[in-house]
Formats: structure tokens, C-alpha cells, sequence
């Protein structure tokens, strides 16, 4: 049969939008599958997409684009058929998107017609009615979360459709209880969730994580809250947040207030998560409701159990309490610390629970969740009384290349283009192993020819002049489907400090292609130590904000790292470890603050050793205060640690910095309060710097 989804817009990132795809794909193994995007904004979608699903524009955005509708009046007069609520102005929904929907409803040869939100929902059930087709809406949301004119709207529309699926069976229930006349098949079918190929978490790193919008619905402050328990008892384990959001500026005061900037890290958002998840041995998800929790499935999906709020509607329905994950009272933070801490102190159960959360989340893979929906259209048009449609698969993409919506004029130019020169398209995942090193891990689908070699290119800047490239060779598939590798091994190459770009080379035609980035695995970081040996060095391989593979590396002779940056009201406190050199003996160690600018002025105080490499120093306000000078400029003094009593022959200081670990850009991530205006912060390189107002 031939299936339709209507979107509102295909090219964005949002969870419905995923899950659509998610869906399509799995369908189009057996039957012939549209997205129909009520808006085009961009060339290509962003997620990726079975390529037999062909993706059906209404209203053409680009306004450089050929045919663009962007000038069209109509786009700025109000729609006549949705709510305010749903339509945003005109923003969502106006007078074209009513022409454009009315226009494909009347006129598609789709056997099934999906619509995935409101506003769809109540032009699926106004123009389709009459229509062959079966027609289905669909809630992402729960029914108590739209503002009452939208609800009546949705509500009214549902009775005029063949059926109706929420993302959770307690919702269908919800629903159903409003709606007691209404004889339309409403039905909770879950949102189908792919595994992954990213190496699952073992359990063992002392991580916790959560991932979300920073909104107050998902109760993020509970888990602050939380936190402070769980820290007071095991210090040395972490949380980190990922996500954006309004939230982040009261999370990141909370965190500060309870002293927490170096036990709690807010992330940012990261895309994908499920490499996060990886690094992790528990999930938390603090949510005062969720509608489905599809953060709960990526994360059982990656061997990391989850405890959950057991909210309204979808944790109950994912998790079997106290065997994949736990679920724990709505808000109420010493729950959650309860329920965290039973698997922080519990090796045994966290990895038990870990591996049988992987084997709860098949469940929700898309093709079984496709299977549920294929038996929807089957019981539904036998209850029409009609003939269910036979299957019309959709000629794939020719020849492996056509891009969805790729205009099939264009796809024979490639082919052609195809039989002169095999593609390079090279896609990567890289994986730090347990010992440090790096293995790249290239997809085969469009890498071809022989004698192929990885390139790694420092990244143009005014250290990197006279740096050469350096070429590892690609090791081929040992069979059809196993990916092309390279390996980077730590103590065999050099690789100067900074960010280093990676290629795949072909000499046959001089092909030189970047690597797109599909996963870049630091789980193996977490643990890892330096080399004992001078000099010291340290690689985290990164996804770009354009999806390329890149590398960040540090070498230094050798390195002050800083373990933990603790400032009070008086002063600011540093623990850390030498790597690449020792204390000598009867060593007398300074840190050394360098200011940036004049006419602020350096000064030194003691280091303790607190062995061969550990050390520790403290640095007083005052002492920053008496060297400030004022200055147009908000100074900065930069830190640096002297092993012996400076000489004029005495080796380069030692930067204090914090490199070791996962994370690429720390300024981001580990963030500390200011004192009367003095803080301590990170810099680009990773660096500790303090700064003072101007």
C-alpha cells in the first residue's frame, strides 16, 4: 500500500519529526512511503531518511529556490480552520497551508493518510472527508497539555477520522474517557526507537546522565536537588545535563548556590545523544509528565538503566520497576537520590539492570512498532469493508544515489556521472579503545577504490604553518558489510597541539574527500590516564557543528592538570597531578599568575606537593585584589606552575589546565561562580585563568 505522512516541517529536528522518519523507514521495506512537508526551509533534512521515502514539499520556502513561495500574500493572512493556539499568527498555519492541504488531500493516491499534529490532525479530518483513503491522527503530546480551544478543535476533528493513536496505552485511555460518543478507533501504539551502533556503557564509570529541553516540565531542579544527597555521600561520581532551554540560566544559579560546579555539568545540547548515553551508567528522567519518553528508550538502548519519575504517561509503560530501570515517586527529590543511589552502590544490580534495559528496548524498534500499524490499516479497512491494498513498493533510490527529493532528472546525471567515477562519500565513527588509541571506523557503502588512506590536516591557524599532513593507510573490509578501518595509535604519532581535520584519499584519481561524522565514541576516555612518559599528549575525536570528524589534541613537554577547582568565599582552591614530569626532590613548586594586560601586575604563591605528581595551592582574593590595577579591560591572569624556584636557565612553566577526559571545549561545560566579581574559568585551550571586573 502506499502510505503518507503528513509534517509540518520535515527539515527541522524535533522528536515528531524523528519519529516520522523513524516510522517511514521502517514501512518502506514493504510498502511505498511519502512525507509530505507542509513547508520546505531547507535543502536536505537534517535527520536521516530511508532512501526509497520520498519527501513531498506543499510550500516552497527557500526564497532562492526555483518557484518559491516565500513572496506569496498568502502566507501572511490568517488560516479560516485552525486554532490560534496551533497557528502561531501566521507562522505554523495561514491561508496557503489551507489551499496547499486541501489541494493534496483531494487529489493523493495514498491508501493511508497519517497527520502528526494538531493543526494536521483538523485539516485531515475537513478535507478528507469522503476521501478512499484511510485516515489517521496522531498525538505526540498527552491529551491534558493543549489550551481548551485547541483541544475542542482536536477533539471535534478526531470524531471524523478511522483512527486516532496516542504514544502510550494511558493516554488512548485518557482519551477515549473524553470522548465516550465517539466511535473512532483511538489506540496507543509507542514511538518506534532504532538501536544503535554506539558501543554500550559497561557500568562502570561513575556518571550519570540526563537529556532533555531545559523546561520546567522535565523538573530538572529536582535533580539538582537530588544531586546535593547522591554528592554528600559518593563525591567523586558526576551528573551531567544535556540540553538547552529556558531553564539553564535558573539550573546553572541552583548548581552554583549548593556548591555543586564541580560535582554537576550542564552539557549543552549534543547531537547525537546516544554517545552520551553511552558514557553513562545510570539515566535519570525527573519529568513531572512525558508523553511517551523517548529519552528512556535511547537510553536502554544503550545498556544504561534509567530511573524515572513514574509520571503521567509514558515511564510506567517503558520501565518494569526493579528489573531494567526503577521508578520513583513525581516530585520528590529525595525519591530520585534514593533511587540513584541504590544503583551507585550497587555494582551488581546496575549492570544487571543495564543489560536487561538493552533487551526491554527492542520492543520499541521500529520495524516490530511498523508491524502494529501495518495490523491498524488491516483491521481498519476490513471493518470498511474493503479489500486492504495490496503492497506497492517504491522503486528505490537508481542505483543507490538519489537523495530524498532529488528530482529524478538530476538522479540520472549522477548515474551516468557514476559509471565514469565511483563515489567518495566518505562517513565515519571513531572509538576510543580502553588503551587510548583511536580506531576510525568507515562506512563501505560509498568508498571505493584501492590503496585508500586516511589524511589527518591540522586546521589552518598561525601555529599550524609548517605542520604536515600525516597518512595512515585504510585497511579494506575483511567482509561485504564490515566498515574500511585506520587506527591511531597514541604512542606511535605526534600530533601537535590543535584541531586536526580527517580525510579519505584516493591516489588512482586524486579523489580527497572530508569525513562526515556518524558517532564519535569518548566513552573509553572517561577512565583513561595520560602516558607516564614526557611529553604529554591527549586526543578527543568531536563531531563539527557542520557533521565532520575532527580531532582536538593537546602536546605539551609536560602538564599541570587541574582535578578540582574549588573557590569559596576567600579564595580559590586547586588539587591536580603533573603528568610528563615529577617534583624533584626538595622541590620549593609556585604558581605563577600572569596577568594579559598592563598595568596589573604577576605575582607567586607556594604549591604544596602532596606526593611526586599531586599537588595542591590556593590562591587568595586579596592577592588578586592588591595586583589589580584598573584597566579598560577586564584583566586576566593566567596560571602556571613552577616545579623549582625560577632561575634564568629553569625549564617553561607548566600550564594549569584541564585537558584529560571527554570533553572537547571546557569553557562551555565547567563553569564556576564569581566571588565579589572574581571567578575562575576555563579558556579555549583548556586552560585555568582567573579573571576580575575592569
Amino acid at each position: 500500500m502506499k502510505i503518507s505522512f503528513l509534517l509540518h516541517n520535515a527539515y527541522g529536528i524535533g522528536g515528531t519529526i524523528r519519529t516520522t522518519f523513524n516510522m517511514a523507514s521502517a514501512l518502506a521495506a514493504r510498502h511505498t512511503v511519502e512525507i509530505v512537508t507542509v513547508m520546505r526551509t531547507h535543502d536536505t533534512p537534517s535527520l536521516p531518511l530511508h532512501p526509497a521515502v520520498r519527501i513531498v514539499p506543499l510550500i516552497e520556502q527557500r526564497p532562492e529556490a526555483k518557484g518559491s513561495d516565500a513572496n506569496d500574500p498568502l502566507l501572511t493572512r490568517p488560516t479560516s480552520r485552525i486554532p490560534a493556539a496551533e497557528a502561531k499568527g501566521t507562522t505554523n498555519f495561514n491561508a496557503l497551508t489551507d489551499q496547499r492541504v486541501a489541494a493534496y488531500l483531494a487529489d493523493t493516491d495514498a491508501d493511508v493518510v497519517i497527520a502528526t499534529r494538531p493543526g494536521l490532525v483538523i485539516y485531515l479530518a475537513e478535507f478528507g472527508q469522503g476521501a478512499r483513503y484511510l485516515r489517521i491522527g496522531q498525538e505526540h503530546r498527552i491529551y491534558g497539555t493543549h489550551q481548551a480551544e485547541l483541544r475542542a478543535a482536536c477533539d471535534a476533528a478526531i470524531a471524523h477520522l478511522d483512527a486516532y493513536t496516542t504514544v502510550s496505552e494511558a493516554d488512548a485511555a485518557t482519551h477515549r474517557a473524553h470522548l465516550p460518543g465517539v466511535t473512532t478507533r483511538v489506540v496507543g501504539l509507542p514511538n518506534g526507537v532504532p538501536a544503535t551502533d554506539v558501543e554500550p556503557s559497561d557500568g562502570s564509570a561513575k556518571l550519570v546522565v540526563a537529556a532533555g529541553r531545559l523546561i520546567p516540565v522535565k523538573r530538572y531542579d529536582l535533580l539538582v536537588e537530588a544531586w546535593a544527597k547522591v554528592a554528600a555521600k559518593h563525591p567523586d561520581w558526576r551528573l551531567r545535563i544535556y540540553g538547552r532551554g529556558p531553564q539553564q540560566p535558573v539550573l546553572r544559579r541552583r548548581v552554583d548556590e549548593l556548591g555543586l560546579a564541580e560535582h554537576i555539568t550542564l552539557m549543552g545540547a549534543h547531537s547525537p545523544i546516544e554517545t552520551e548515553w553511552a558514557k553513562g551508567s545510570i539515566a535519570a528522567v525527573t519529568s513531572r509528565e512525558e508523553s511517551f519518553g523517548m529519552t528512556i528508550v535511547e537510553a536502554m538502548h544503550c545498556g544504561v538503566p534509567v530511573v524515572a519519575t513514574d509520571c503521567p504517561h509514558g515511564p510506567g509503560e517503558i520501565i518494569t520497576d526493579g528489573r531494567d530501570g526503577l521508578l520513583v515517586t513525581v516530585g520528590d527529590s529525595d525519591a530520585i537520590a534514593k533511587g540513584l543511589l541504590s544503583l551507585i552502590e550497587d555494582d551488581e544490580l546496575r549492570r544487571s539492570m543495564g543489560a536487561a534495559a538493552r533487551e526491554s528496548a527492542r520492543r520499541y524498534a521500529p520495524e516490530r512498532v511498523a508491524q502494529q500499524y501495518e495490523r491498524l490499516f488491516a483491521e481498519l479497512y476490513e471493518a470498511r469493508g474493503a479489500t486492504v491494498p495490496a503492497t506497492r513498493r517504491g522503486r528505490g533510490p537508481l542505483l543507490g544515489l538519489r537523495a530524498p527529493g532529488t528530482p529524478l532528472k538530476t538522479t540520472l546525471k549522477g548515474a551516468v556521472k557514476q559509471l565514469i567515477r565511483k563515489p567518495l562519500r566518505p562517513t565515519a565513527s571513531c572509538r576510543v579503545a580502553p588503551d587510548g588509541n583511536l580506531t576510525v571506523l568507515l562506512d563501505p557503502t560509498d568508498l571505493r577504490g584501492s590503496g585508500l588512506a586516511l589524511t589527518l590536516t591540522r586546521r589552518d591557524d598561525r601555529d599550524a604553518r609548517g605542520v604536515a599532513p600525516i597518512s595512515l593507510p585504510l585497511r579494506p573490509p575483511a567482509t561485504a558489510h564490515a566498515p574500511w578501518t585506520a587506527l591511531l595509535d597514541r604512542r606511535a604519532l605526534a600530533l601537535t597541539e590543535g584541531r586536526w581535520d580527517l580525510h579519505v584519499t584516493r591516489p588512482a584519481d586524486g579523489a580527497r574527500r572530508r569525513v562526515h561524522c556518524r558517532y564519535a565514541e569518548g566513552r573509553g576516555l572517561l577512565a583513561l590516564e595520560p602516558l607516564p612518559d614526557a611529553p604529554f599528549s591527549w586526543w578527543i575525536p568531536y563531531r563539527t557543528v557542520d557533521g565532520y570528524l575532527a580531532l582536538r589534541t593537546w602536546h605539551r613537554p609536560a602538564h599541570a592538570e587541574a582535578r578540582t577547582i574549588t573557590p569559596d568565599a576567600e579564595a580559590l582552591t586547586v588539587t591536580g597531578t603533573l603528568y610528563g614530569t615529577t617534583f624533584p626532590a626538595n622541590a620549593n613548586p609556585t604558581v605563577l599568575a600572569t596577568p594579559r594586560l598592563a598595568p596589573s601586575r604577576p605575582f607567586t604563591l607556594p604549591v604544596t606537593a602532596l606526593g611526586p605528581t599531586d599537588f595542591r595551592f590556593t590562591i587568595p582574593y586579596d592577592h588578586i585584589r592588591a595586583a589589580h590595577a584598573p584597566s579598560p579591560k577586564a584583566p586576566v591572569w593566567d596560571l602556571t606552575l613552577r616545579l623549582t624556584p625560577a632561575t634564568p636557565d629553569d625549564t617553561a612553566p607548566l600550564r594549569v589546565g584541564r585537558i584529560t577526559g571527554d570533553i572537547v571545549d571546557r569553557n562551555r561545560t565547567d563553569l564556576y561562580p564569581a566571588t565579589d566579581g572574581i571567578r575562575p574559568y576555563l579558556t579555549k585551550a583548556n586552560n585555568l585563568a582567573v579573571t576580575i571586573p575592569s
